[in-house]
């Protein structure tokens, strides 16, 4: 990929502010176009559980919605019908508003985040790797697929932008390859899952492809994205619009490359939508056990937020995205204006507090679906760090991780440069 072609689809090599993008912050979608389009609904669904984790704050182990207004408060949107959500400030980690957050359902592609922050620090981006066929097994009927074949070469940053953009299974199972295998991929996730105090989360497989058992929750999705958002590769690869991905390849011939765009429609503005004013990612999933679920990150002015959204009830395709750029608008009128309802929790290592408790079902109890197995905060300084990039790009951005005191008034935490 060229220099300038960079320059035009990383939208972010962190939190952004579009500096030339001037659509509205939310635009209502055209419909498709044979006006039928729908995503795949999860099996109807009980109630949310009466009890729940309390990880982050008692009130986020409540059912229903969480939230308290103060003088001046913008109302929460009344549209919407995910069957949990979560909007979180991205710097200081306060919840400013929740639904069922702790509600343990099928994440979907959501979970590609915490596959990516467990492995992408250990696969140096540069390394090549020709794919065998026994890395291609396994992968689940009607996954999303990126175009990797076997007995072709392929370097670790062109599987990422396959994972992140095409949300590629097939990248996945190479990727997971190259850290061991499945299974200890699996084993590896679960364990920084834990590290997380992302307690609500059963890894079965690493793609987020519909598996008995496999479950996160918002609350969970947004914690595991503001880790990944620490790191600067995570944040380039779902920071990128476009990007030209390695095709066929024949002896003594140049190779061939394909344009491959990110499925996150709030970045991309396709099907309809108009691109959400200071997006930058995160991800995206579909699935017929999950519905729709994504969460996202944005920034407009100093104010950063993180949105989870898992499967809405109403609408076509896209009504997860919809319902996210609605509880984007909401969090940045309401900064401010809301009392915290709960909190996004630090790593176990660096927390010295308590949290709150994991719901009681997390290891053998009724799953979130109805079927099957179902304190102090963490701050994140995100510092200016490049200028600006050429026409829709913005102002890139850094993360730091940057640990609040303790209720003693001591640290927590070191600084942590991402």
């Amino acid at each position: 990929m060229s220099a300038k072609k960079t320059a035009l689809t990383v939208l972010s090599a962190g939190l952004l502010v579009p500096a030339m993008l001037v659509v509205p912050a939310h635009a209502a979608p055209t419909p498709p176009s044979d006006g039928k389009a729908q995503p795949p609904k999860a099996p109807a669904a009980a109630a949310p559980p009466a009890s729940m984790s309390t990880v982050g704050g008692a009130l986020l182990g409540k059912p229903g919605v969480q939230v308290s207004p103060l003088a001046g408060a913008p109302a929460l949107p009344t549209s919407l019908s995910g069957r949990s959500w979560i909007v979180a400030d991205a710097e200081t980690g306060e919840v400013l508003a929740a639904n069922n957050a702790h509600w343990r359902l099928p994440p979907a592609s959501t979970l590609k985040m915490l596959f990516a922050d467990t492995v992408l620090p250990s696969l140096p981006k540069d390394q090549v790797h020709k794919v065998t066929e026994q890395e291609m097994e396994g992968i689940g009927a009607g996954s999303s697929m990126v175009g990797v074949k076997e007995d072709h070469e392929y370097s670790v940053h062109d599987l990422w932008l396959g994972v992140f953009l095409r949300s590629g299974n097939d990248a996945v199972h190479v990727l997971a390859a190259m850290n061991g295998g499945i299974d200890k991929t699996v084993k590896d996730m679960q364990a920084h899952a834990e590290e997380l105090q992302a307690l609500d989360t059963h890894v079965v497989s690493p793609d987020g492809y519909d598996a008995p058992e496999q479950v996160s929750s918002a609350y969970d999705l947004t914690l595991i994205a503001r880790s990944g958002l620490q790191k600067q590769d995570f944040r380039e690869y779902c920071g990128t619009a476009e990007a030209k991905f390695p095709g066929h390849q024949e002896p003594g011939k140049p190779r061939e490359y394909f344009e491959i765009q990110n499925t996150n429609r709030l970045m991309t503005g396709s099907g309809g939508l108009s691109p959400y004013k200071g997006i930058a990612g995160v991800k995206n999933g579909n699935t017929t056990m999950a519905g729709s679920t994504f969460t996202g990150a944005a920034q407009q002015g100093n104010k950063k937020l993180l949105v989870t959204v898992m499967n809405p009830a109403s609408g076509g395709l896209n009504s997860v995205y919809e319902e996210t750029a609605d509880l984007f608008d909401w969090g940045f009128a309401a900064i401010g204006k809301v009392k915290p309802v709960g909190q996004l929790v630090p790593p176990k290592s660096a927390d010295t507090s308590s949290v709150g408790s994991p719901a009681q079902s997390h290891e053998h109890g009724p799953s979130a679906a109805g079927e099957g197995a179902g304190g102090a905060g963490v701050g994140t300084a995100l510092g200016v760090a490049a200028g600006a990039l050429a026409v829709i790009a913005g102002v890139a951005y850094a993360v730091n991780r940057r640990w609040p005191r303790g209720p003693r008034g001591r640290r927590t935490g070191g600084d942590e440069a991402s």
